[in-house]
C-alpha cells in the first residue's frame, strides 16, 4: 500500500465527521469519526522491538502515515498506546492479543472452529428432568469454554476491532496467512475465519477502504478518485 493510496484517508473521514447523516454509520457512536495522531518510526520501531515482530506492511504504513487508531470498520480500530513503557492496544477485546506470541504463527490458512472437538450439546429430550438437563448444559458449556478460550487459538493474531456482542476482527501478524484480515466469531459458537471478497483472503487495505467506502456511500459522499 503505497502512501498515495492512505493520502486521502484523513480528508475522508474528515469529511464524513462534518456529514449530517454520518451519525447513521454503525459504529460511529463509539470511534467519533476521530483519527488519533500517527506513530513516529522511532515508536513503531520501538514497538515491534517490543513484540519481536515487524508488523505487516499495509497496517504498519497505516499507523505511520495515518493514525495509531481512530475512525474505522465496526467501532473503530483498536489505538496503539505506550502504557508504563510499554506498547499495547486499547479498546474492548484488546486484550485478547498475546502481545507475548505475536512472533509466534497463526497455524490456519481456513476456517476452524475449536468447537467441533466437542460431543453435540444435551438435548433436553434426552434428560427425565429440568434439573438433570440443566445441570448436563452446565457441564458442556464449562467445558466448550475451556476448549474454545484456549488463548492458543489466537496465537499470532492481532485484535483490531470489536463488532458487538463479543465478535471481533483480527491482523494476522504470523504465520502463513500473514496480512490476512480473520474474524473471531466464537462468541457465537462460530469459530475463527478469513475474512473474503470473492472467495479471496483480504488484508488491512482491503478491509479499511472497504469500509470508507462504504461508510462514504451510506451517506452519499464520494471519494475524488471515483
Amino acid at each position: 500500500m503505497t502512501g498515495s493510496h492512505w493520502s486521502e484517508v484523513r480528508e475522508r473521514v474528515a469529511r464524513l465527521a462534518a456529514d449530517p447523516g454520518a451519525d447513521a454509520v454503525f459504529g460511529s457512536d463509539g470511534h467519533g469519526w476521530r483519527i488519533e495522531p500517527p506513530l513516529s518510526l522511532d515508536e513503531l520501531s520501538e514497538a515491534e522491538a517490543q513484540f519481536r515482530v515487524r508488523l505487516p506492511s499495509e497496517y504498519r504504513s497505516f499507523l505511520l502515515e495515518v493514525g495509531r487508531g481512530g475512525a474505522g470498520p465496526a467501532y473503530g480500530l483498536f489505538p496503539m498506546r505506550r502504557v508504563d513503557g510499554l506498547w499495547q492496544w486499547d479498546g474492548d477485546g484488546a486484550d485478547l492479543t498475546s502481545l507475548d506470541t505475536l512472533d509466534q504463527p497463526f497455524a490456519h490458512t481456513e476456517a476452524f472452529n475449536p468447537a467441533d472437538a466437542l460431543p453435540p450439546p444435551p438435548a433436553e429430550a434426552d434428560y427425565d428432568s429440568g434439573e438433570e438437563f440443566n445441570a448436563a448444559e452446565d457441564a458442556y458449556w464449562e467445558q466448550h469454554d475451556e476448549l474454545v478460550l484456549q488463548p492458543g487459538h489466537s496465537t499470532g493474531l492481532l485484535y483490531l476491532c470489536h463488532l458487538g456482542c463479543a465478535h471481533r476482527e483480527a491482523l494476522v501478524v504470523s504465520g502463513p496467512a500473514r496480512g490476512q484480515m480473520w474474524a473471531d466469531d466464537t462468541a457465537s459458537v462460530g469459530g475463527f475465519r478469513p475474512l473474503l471478497d470473492n472467495g479471496t483472503p483480504i488484508g488491512f487495505a482491503r478491509w479499511y477502504l472497504s469500509w470508507l467506502d462504504e461508510a462514504a456511500d451510506q451517506v452519499g459522499i464520494r471519494s475524488t478518485n471515483a
